[in-house]
């Protein structure tokens, strides 16, 4: 990756620079039996299409803060860059009350009620399909995301010194709470990466919760960093020792970061 990358968003772009084509994220959900593979391009045009919804759509200005109440997801990922693309805090699992809009999956709607900004909610269903009806106090992102752009540029440049992401630095609350800016989450993810082993053409299977820095780097920012892509598996426990073997081959899977 280029080595003058300063921020997640640059991050993206060196990796769509080198192979747009190639995957960058393959998501499982094994409670739905669920699988899509977005590849760099694919991933960097929802990137791009969410970062207008967050600047046009939400009127969200750079410094504000965004709840993000999602999973481990691969539109959770999309929202992490779009946050860093549009210069907006991405506080993943954050308090709604505290925050300036939030978007929430469909588990935790009612406790985003709690923002008084703007309102996404995600139905995280297979192929991204919406709710029969915007859930009451709610747009529906994937309602609202289609007619946006492709390209995005923000309306102010995103200094690497600005906030970036905020995340528990450990699974099991808040008490202790990473607050990063662009350049201290790429240094980390490139750390993350070196520790792991990680490498151009990586690939990283990772069944760990977003409820951490470290879930969150194993399921994006370290294979981003490194050139890598991610195999990014939701309810892991649930699939069968025999599957989860075969599941390694088919995706050629070189490392793993999985739960004790």
């Amino acid at each position: 990756m280029n080595a003058s990358d300063r921020t997640p968003a640059d991050l993206l772009r060196s990796a769509l620079a080198a192979d747009p084509a190639r995957p960058l994220v393959t998501y499982y959900d094994d409670a739905t039996g669920e699988r899509v593979e977005l590849s760099v391009a694919t991933f960097a045009n929802w990137v791009a299409k969410t970062a207008n919804l967050l600047q046009d759509g939400l009127a969200a200005e750079p410094g504000e803060r965004v709840a993000l109440l999602l999973p481990a997801h691969w539109q959770t990922a999309v929202w992490l860059l779009a946050c860093a693309s549009a210069g907006v805090v991405a506080d993943l699992g954050g308090d709604p009350a505290l925050a300036d809009h939030v978007v929430a999956g469909p588990d935790r709607l009612e406790e985003g009620l709690a923002c008084t900004g703007g309102r996404l909610a995600l139905s995280l269903a297979p192929l991204g399909r919406r709710f029969p009806a915007p859930p009451a106090g709610y747009d529906d992102y994937a309602v609202e995301v289609p007619s946006q752009g492709d390209r995005f540029a923000p309306y102010v440049p995103v200094a690497a010194d600005a906030p970036a992401l905020a995340v528990p630095e450990a699974a099991g609350g808040r008490a202790e709470l990473a607050e990063l800016t662009g350049a201290e989450l790429v240094e980390r993810a490139r750390s993350d990466a070196r520790r792991r082993g990680l490498a151009p053409g990586s690939r990283l299977l990772s069944g760990l919760a977003w409820d951490s820095w470290e879930g969150v780097s194993a399921g994006l920012y370290a294979p981003l960093a490194a050139g890598g892509s991610v195999v990014l598996c939701r309810h892991l426990d649930r699939l069968a020792p025999e599957a989860l073997a075969a599941r390694i081959e088919s995706e050629r899977v070189t490392h793993r970061a999985e739960a004790d």
